[in-house]
């Protein structure tokens, strides 16, 4: 994915301003400290004076001021806000919105280019010592080690938001694959629970993996051959032996424990590290920490979530623990005689990056797409102030980072021609194309289905897929949850669209913008009033 720097004129004229200062001064002090100066003649200048230098490029800054607030007056309007817009409200033909907008992306949405990437480089460095550290001490498990011992593949995979550009505020979290080494007499048999009619619709999107042998392996000694890799990481489901999510996940924290003793004294000089273990329900998480002898320009704390995967084939895991919002917690039964700790997530982050850059290079110079998806998280993080702290966990699970990541493909795909009018002229229009389609989907009047799962995946025309991908049954992302729980989170949806111009002059952007006199109206025209 390309990065567009964008010039912040904030930080770059003081820069300016303070560096020519600086050189007139200089400049002054070596020509009086010189003997043999001649003396100017009366009424001559010296010296191009001080005062001069400061109030040219104060005019300059106010002139490129000025140059700003123009452009944002005239951008040419959308021609679907009109008087009959059922969605978008007037505002984004407001000119003191426009600038709202803006501001509020560049001081609290974007990201510094330059900061993300000082991160994912300190992150990718402390990872892949901990990684390769982890791959030399082979497992310290209920197998110590030999033929049948669980190990670190030794490489990792960077994925989220921060890895597809669309990351939004701060470069402090991150999510890494690490994979997972089977022993050779181990092979998997991955099954997708998306066609269980008996299981909770929250169970669609989870995995089950039986152990099988090897192509050309004799059943009966391959039974009692691995049989202690199967008494240390697997449970009975049906008869069967299964990969247990729960074993893989607690020996996996186990081994990051040993292995961060072994590096944590060499990294010491650079930062800190923790280490904090996410129980049944999160994977371990690794807290990095600048130490006080760190002068660099990006001294931020930083929390990367290591989660153990299992590859299936073609860039595909399976993951311990499954991913929100698939129930996990204590050992439980479930129909059909599975079992909670037997199941597994699927990650398909490897294909949902190739879709992007598929989307991008078919794409215009300019397009706003992933803009769009950075304001959507922006609308989703404004809506959820006020709420107490049940609710606000809830509206963060509905509308995940996920979530509005598989609305914009979905959006995009949905009528063949993927990037057409996604330029930066349109980006009101594009926003409330977003907001609505997602406000349809939790009113099910649309369904969001996952982008990569089963036959009508989208990710399937950009790369191959494993089998059990292609033949899982479609999953309905939103189905796990309640229709109250989503029928709330689609009115405080359209509420916090409604109030977005009050929001943003409260929470974005410089304080002076707050005395943009506000909009005609604050009301969505032509909307239909059906709020649940």
């Amino acid at each position: 994915m390309s990065v567009h720097y964008t010039l912040n004129l904030r930080v770059f004229w003081p820069l300016v301003t303070g560096l020519c200062t600086a050189l007139v001064c200089l400049y002054h002090v070596l020509r009086g400290s010189g003997d043999d100066r001649a003396e100017p003649p009366d009424g001559a200048d010296g010296g191009f004076p001080l005062l001069k230098v400061a109030v040219l490029l104060l005019l300059g800054y106010i002139l490129l001021r000025c140059r700003h607030a123009v452009r944002q007056r005239f951008l040419p309007g959308s021609p679907r806000l009109g008087r009959h817009s059922t969605f978008s409200p007037r505002h984004f033909r407001e000119p003191s919105l426009g600038i709202l907008l803006e501001s509020y992306y560049e001081h609290e949405v974007r990201l510094s280019p330059h900061v993300l990437g000082h991160s994912k480089a300190h992150v990718s460095r402390i990872v892949g010592e901990l990684v390769r550290a982890g791959r030399a001490r082979g497992s310290p498990g209920p197998i110590p080690g030999g033929a049948l011992a669980l190990a670190f593949r030794g490489d990792f995979i960077q994925v989220g938001s921060a890895y597809e550009q669309h990351k939004i505020r701060r470069p402090d979290g991150f999510d890494v694959l690490v994979p997972l080494r089977l022993p050779p007499l181990v092979a998997l048999e991955p099954r997708s629970l998306g066609a269980e009619p008996a299981l909770a619709p929250a169970f669609h999107g989870c995995f089950v993996c039986a152990l099988k042998a090897p192509p050309g392996a004799s059943g009966g000694h391959w039974l009692r051959d691995c049989k202690p890799f199967a008494d240390g990481f697997c449970v009975d489901v049906l008869g069967r032996r299964h990969l247990s999510a729960t074993m893989v996940l607690r020996w996996f924290q186990s081994h990051l424990q040993r292995s961060l003793a072994t590096v944590r004294y060499s990294l010491e000089g650079r930062c800190r590290v923790s280490l904090t273990p996410g129980g049944l329900e999160q994977p371990p998480t690794l807290h990095i920490l600048p130490c006080r002898t760190d002068y660099g320009c990006c001294r931020l704390s930083m929390a990367v979530r290591l989660i153990p995967a299992v590859h299936l084939g073609d860039g595909v895991f399976l993951v311990a623990p499954p991913p929100p919002p698939s129930p996990v917690g204590p050992l439980s039964e479930l129909p059909g005689g599975l079992r909670t700790d037997a199941l597994w997530g699927v990650n398909t982050a490897r294909q949902e990056q190739k879709l992007l850059s598929w989307l991008q290079e078919r794409a215009p110079p300019g397009a706003c797409y992933l803009k769009c998806l950075q304001l959507l998280k922006a609308l989703r993080d404004l809506g959820a102030r006020g709420l107490d702290p049940a609710a606000a966990t809830q509206w963060g699970r509905i509308l995940s980072s996920y979530m509005l990541k598989t609305v914009l493909l979905a959006v995009l795909l949905r009528e063949g021609a993927p990037v057409q009018g996604w330029d930066e002229a349109h980006l009101g229009e594009r926003l409330e194309e977003l907001v609505q389609f997602l406000r349809d989907c939790l009113l099910r009047r649309h369904t969001l289905f996952h982008c990569v799962l089963g036959p009508g995946g989208a990710a399937a025309e950009v790369g191959p897929l494993p089998k059990v991908l292609r033949e899982a049954a479609p999953v309905d992302l939103l189905a796990a949850f309640d229709r109250h729980a989503r029928e709330l989170a689609a009115a405080r949806l359209l509420s916090t669209w409604r109030r977005l111009p009050q929001l943003l002059r409260v929470y974005g952007g410089p304080r002076y913008l707050a005395r943009c006199p506000p909009p005609r109206s604050q009301r969505t025209q032509g909307f239909p009033e059906d709020e649940p």
